[in-house]
């Protein structure tokens, strides 16, 4: 049975970053696939967070020094992207999207050969496969085909690969892409794990907001190419929730009302036939003045309720007002 060593734990303000991006921008042709991103990732659990296309890939692929940016610089675990692109790799791992396994070979050849690729003698790289392949829950299955594989199997052999040389940072593009539920929250368990355990730093790319939002601390939300936000998770009970309001009465002329008094508001979408005004905040003079309010336009308030800010909010916020701003930019 291997030991392993638990990490203590990081603060992700104190600690230096484990990348560094300034001014970042990459075009394939006339698309842009990243624009001047500038950014500062803490040594943490990190979600990358964007839909399908939003860029996350190539921000990947570039920070690995495998793609040439247009315009801009890029620093990984205090190495330099674009010449010491060979440093960033000896001291990164990859786990990729793309099911790029050599089926005819087992996972203790594959997972093995690789770390002999990242210099470690056959020996030595044996044996740390097997650790790896232990650690991942494929100690059993060591010896079988890739290609007899479950998804669930491969991505695991995909994750030992990448870990198989103690990377300081792990890059994971879409980890649990196919996966059926029980499958998925193994490999949940198994990214804590790489963090928490063996103090590797996770960059978690995916579009899935619960699989993030379950096992990171930051996240850096792209869309378009462009950076929407970077920020901890941590913060998010810091920003201040909301309150859902349903009314007997006029909406519109209650929603313009908490607006002209300094109050945020926006409409909630129609569901089952039941509208809702949702207000930004839940301190005590929100809710004083939906009361006042209330009573003055003789208006009856059929629920109330808070609700504090989720991953969802501040992706759906952000990316909302992220769009808006670019259109009114062209």
């Amino acid at each position: 049975m291997v030991t392993q060593a638990v990490a203590a734990p990081i603060d992700v303000h104190a600690a230096p970053p484990v990348i560094e991006v300034r001014g970042l921008d990459k075009k394939f042709k006339n698309f842009v696939a990243l624009e001047n991103i500038t950014l500062s990732i803490p040594r943490a659990s990190v979600g990358l967070l964007g839909a399908n296309g939003a860029g996350k890939t190539t921000l990947i692929r570039t920070l690995l020094g495998l793609s040439k940016p247009n315009r801009g610089s890029a620093s990984v675990v205090g190495f330099d992207t674009q010449t010491q692109g060979t440093k960033v790799r000896e001291h990164v791992g990859y786990m990729p999207e793309a099911d790029a396994l050599p089926m005819a070979t087992t996972a203790a050849d594959f997972v093995g050969h690789m770390a002999e690729m990242s210099g470690l003698p056959p020996r030595a790289a044996r044996q740390r496969a097997a650790d790896v392949l232990f650690q991942v829950g494929l100690a059993e299955e060591r010896y079988r085909l890739i290609k007899g594989f479950s998804t669930g199997m491969r991505q695991r052999a995909k994750l030992a690969q990448a870990i198989v040389h103690d990377p300081d940072l792990v890059f994971l593009d879409e980890p649990t892409a196919g996966m059926d539920p029980q499958g998925r929250e193994e490999m949940l368990e198994l990214v804590e794990r790489i963090y928490k355990n063996l103090g590797i730093a996770v960059v978690f790319s995916s579009h899935i907001l619960e699989d993030i939002e379950r096992v990171c601390d930051y996240v850096v939300i792209l869309d378009g190419g462009r950076l929407v936000t970077s920020q901890a998770l941590g913060d998010l009970g810091n920003v201040g929730g909301e309150v859902i309001i349903r009314i007997d009465g006029d909406y519109d002329s209650f929603a313009a009302e908490l607006q002209r008094n300094g109050v945020r508001v926006r409409q909630g979408d129609l569901n089952m036939g039941r509208d809702e005004i949702i207000v930004e905040g839940t301190d005590d003079r929100i809710y004083d003045k939906i009361r006042d309010l209330a009573v003055q336009q003789q208006a009856s308030l059929r629920s109330m309720r808070s609700r504090s800010r989720s991953l969802e909010d501040i992706y759906l916020g952000n990316v909302e007002a992220a769009r808006e701003a670019n259109h009114v930019d062209r």
